[in-house]
């Protein structure tokens, strides 16, 4: 800019037919501006004159031509680029040294595009996806398996056992009875309902008895205590014409020897050791 009316706000020196800068309304020539005010440049310290285009990022300033890649040197001006440890590189340069590979398709993810990290690993949001729907997983709950993540309505429809009681499915745990999936709650005695996982239980008719239930609905009755036979555990049993006793109550009715594996004579209901049935 020229001037016929001021002068220099710092020399005092007059402005007419030069040159100047204007600074907070005042009026400078070009050599107090450059001295007062320029911003030296962060490449090569000079300072940036006023008739100089200065270019500025975070508080630093560079000449136009001093405005480059720090590893290739191409000129950054009016081009995406990064600032890695106070140095600027151009996007190229940076992905080359710095950016991550997709976990997918091994490319590498260029700074300012959206970045997915899952278990360690980076993944271009396009490629970070359900592998049955191929929808985007974004933030969603997500369930990996053999390396691959499905959403949940996914992996539930391709993988999940569903309860052979309630058909629900089986998120975790659960409880194979019969080849048969099932919920820990769910699976239950037939008769009393009573949660049977960690429990001694019978199976009669392919449903799940506890022992109590069982003894009480099908074992049959020992003829000596009148108690249910249920056979848990390998407790012997003996069976003689449609008659049952636990194996520790077959004794003779009148002497109480054991009759386990020893002959033994009948009169009427009761059972005899061959002495006592003979006296």
């Amino acid at each position: 800019m020229t001037s016929n009316q001021t002068d220099c706000h710092y020399c005092l020196q007059s402005l007419r037919g030069r040159k100047y800068a204007l600074r907070k309304e005042n009026a400078y020539c070009v050599t107090c501006y450059d001295s007062l005010f320029a911003n030296p440049c962060e490449e090569c310290k000079q300072p940036i004159e006023c008739d100089s285009k200065d270019l500025a990022y975070k508080g630093r300033h560079w000449h136009e031509g001093c405005f480059k890649c720090a590893k290739c040197s191409r000129s950054l001006v009016e081009k995406p680029f990064a600032a890695k440890d106070e140095l600027l590189l151009c996007t190229e340069c940076y992905s080359d040294e710095y950016s991550s590979k997709c976990f997918h398709c091994q490319r590498t993810i260029m700074p300012g595009s959206r970045k997915m990290e899952f278990k360690g690993s980076s993944w271009h949001e396009s490629c970070f996806v359900c592998q049955y729907c191929r929808q985007p997983l974004g933030t969603k709950p997500l369930i990996t398996k053999d390396n691959e993540n499905y959403c949940v309505p996914c992996f539930e429809k391709q993988f999940a056992h569903h309860c052979y009681s309630c058909k629900k499915v089986i998120t975790s745990g659960g409880v194979t009875y019969h080849d048969q999936p099932w919920h820990k709650e769910c699976f239950v005695c037939a008769g009393c309902k009573t949660q049977l996982f960690g429990q001694r239980f019978i199976s009669k008719d392919e449903y799940p008895y506890c022992v109590d239930c069982f003894s009480k609905l099908y074992a049959k009755k020992c003829a000596a205590c009148k108690k249910p036979i249920t056979a848990l555990g390998g407790a012997k049993f003996i069976s003689f014409e449609e008659r049952q006793w636990h194996g520790e109550c077959f004794n003779c009715v009148k002497c109480s020897v054991s009759l386990v594996g020893q002959g033994f004579l009948t009169r009427q209901d009761d059972v005899l050791c061959h002495e006592c049935g003979s006296a």
